[in-house]
């Protein structure tokens, strides 16, 4: 018997079958890129992303006939949602959490929900990168879409109900919609009767781990899966990716190279709301029962993509018409040395503590004799830079990091990882399988399903650790060094990169 899971992200989506053993026996990987119908709109198409995910599951199927398959969960991006219609039709494209539409709510929104009576029912601090404002904007501005929706679902819980599952969002996911009640387990009505929205336009809440349905005979058949695969409340990414690298105890947390860097730490004791808020961080539940993780994140994956497109588009299309990466390469080509090239990598809109949408990135220290792996070296560098400033103000909150495991793409790279180690004098370890979004959802659908009792024999079963990255003292010192310099990078430039991003704009 074999577990399959699902993770879909901003930029591409993972399907994978691993044995109950967490060996992986097939996987499939599409690559999509978001659509910007207008300057600042960031937008999924519902439709075609539909198409990728099953493709992937057509070709892991394929590459594994006759497999058993006990049960199936999905990892999933937060934020954006798909409207759907009771006959699971899509009625709509998925607005991402970076799109500027539901800015216009912000003012009047903030005066209802101050972060201080906020963040005790949701665990967040307000901002539109949630979907909540996404909901107004359609509700105001494409009134018989809003009207037509049966369910808005976030994307873990669209693939399950398109599989034939029931509308049901885990509480990872609709934590993240700021609309979720953190201690009662299900939507808030004060929030929702605040922001003028109907509770009947969501789905159902439960525990990650919960089942939800079965795959439709059907979509089965057109997908090569076998009668009877039970479907699994999956988690959001952050959390599925804790999951598949082990780490679902106080103290652990991940360290997540994809196109969201994310550290996601591990508690037991939802800190004071108060210390948290001043850090723009939230609060919300792990896919493990009785823990809670928070996020801190930039958009580092997406840059090194941008940094790949721009300055090895050729090297790229090579690489992909011979089937391999490029990216092995480009990091070669990186200085073991810290990179002369400081970035400050504010390309995207930020994440906590400040979120800033109206910045800009800054490459300093850029000469003729520069070479692109400085180039590169500065982003990676600039990435961790941006994560270190907010961890290093963690012991206020109660919240500990002894070590993290670090997974996805970019944790492929030694250079990267052991980067990362230098700069917060930290071990980082770095699992067997490195995509864990897939790997924790597999996990996540086997304890749901009961083939696991719970996830500690999950996770012991599944999870292998391949290798641990000592930082380097001496590195780190010089890291250090940088580090000063960039803290001071940001505040000297900011008025000038607002003015740069507004005239973009």
């Amino acid at each position: 018997m074999n577990l399959l899971g699902i993770d879909v992200g901003t930029t591409g989506c993972k399907v994978a079958l691993f044995s109950l053993q967490g060996e992986m026996l097939a996987s499939a990987y599409c690559e999509y890129d978001h659509q910007s119908p207008q300057p600042g709109w960031a937008q999924l198409d519902s439709a075609a992303i539909w198409e990728a995910v099953k493709a992937a599951i057509r070709l892991v199927t394929a590459a594994c006939p006759g497999a058993g398959i006990a049960a199936v969960s999905v990892s999933s991006l937060a934020e954006a949602a798909v409207p759907v219609s009771a006959e699971r039709q899509i009625l709509g494209p998925s607005l991402l959490n970076f799109d500027i539409r539901g800015e216009e709510f912000l003012p009047e929104l903030a005066s209802l929900f101050p972060n201080e009576r906020l963040y005790p029912i949701s665990g967040n601090t307000f901002g539109n990168q949630y979907t909540l404002t996404k909901l107004k904007w359609i509700q105001a501005h494409q009134p018989d879409l809003y009207a037509r929706t049966y369910k808005f679902l976030n994307w873990s819980e669209f693939i399950a109900f398109m599989l034939g599952a029931d509308p049901v969002a885990d509480y990872s996911l609709a934590n993240r919609t700021l609309l979720f009640d953190i201690h009662s387990g299900d939507w808030s009505d004060f929030l929702l009767e605040a922001a003028g929205l109907d509770r009947s336009k969501l789905p159902a809440t439960a525990p990650s781990g919960t089942v939800i349905g079965m795959v439709a005979a059907q979509i089965a058949a057109e997908l090569g899966l076998p009668a009877g695969v039970c479907i699994v409340s999956g988690a959001h990414d952050q959390c599925a990716n804790a999951v598949g690298c082990g780490v679902v105890d106080p103290g652990t947390s991940v360290y997540g190279m994809g196109t969201y860097h994310c550290i996601t730490p591990v508690f037991a004791t939802p800190p004071d709301p108060q210390v948290m808020i001043a850090r723009g961080l939230n609060t919300e539940h792990h896919a493990i029962p009785g823990r809670y993780v928070c996020f801190i994140y930039n958009q580092g994956g997406a840059l090194v993509k941008w940094f790949r497109d721009t300055f090895a588009a050729v090297e790229h299309r090579q690489a992909e018409a011979e089937g391999r990466s490029v990216y092995p390469a480009l990091f070669a080509e990186m200085p073991t040395d810290p990179s002369s090239v400081l970035v400050l990598p504010h390309f995207a809109p930020t994440g906590p503590p400040r979120f800033i949408a109206d910045s800009a990135g800054v490459m300093a220290g850029m000469r003729l004799g520069t070479r692109r792996g400085e180039v590169l070296k500065g982003i990676i560098e600039g990435v961790a830079f941006y994560l270190k400033e907010l961890v290093d103000s963690l012991p206020a909150t109660g919240i500990k990091i002894e070590n993290y495991r670090a997974v996805g793409g970019g944790s492929r790279s030694d250079a990267w990882v052991q980067t990362c180690a230098d700069i917060f004098g930290q071990t980082f370890t770095r699992p067997v399988i490195t995509e864990a979004g897939a790997l924790g959802a597999a996990i996540i659908a086997g304890v749901g399903s009961g083939i696991f009792e719970n996830y500690a024999q999950g996770v012991g079963a599944m999870v292998k650790l391949e290798r641990t990255f000592e930082p380097d003292l001496r590195q780190h010192e010089r890291y250090q060094t940088r580090y000063h310099y960039y803290q001071r990078l940001g505040p000297l430039m900011g008025e000038i990169l607002r003015e740069i991003s507004h005239q973009q704009g």
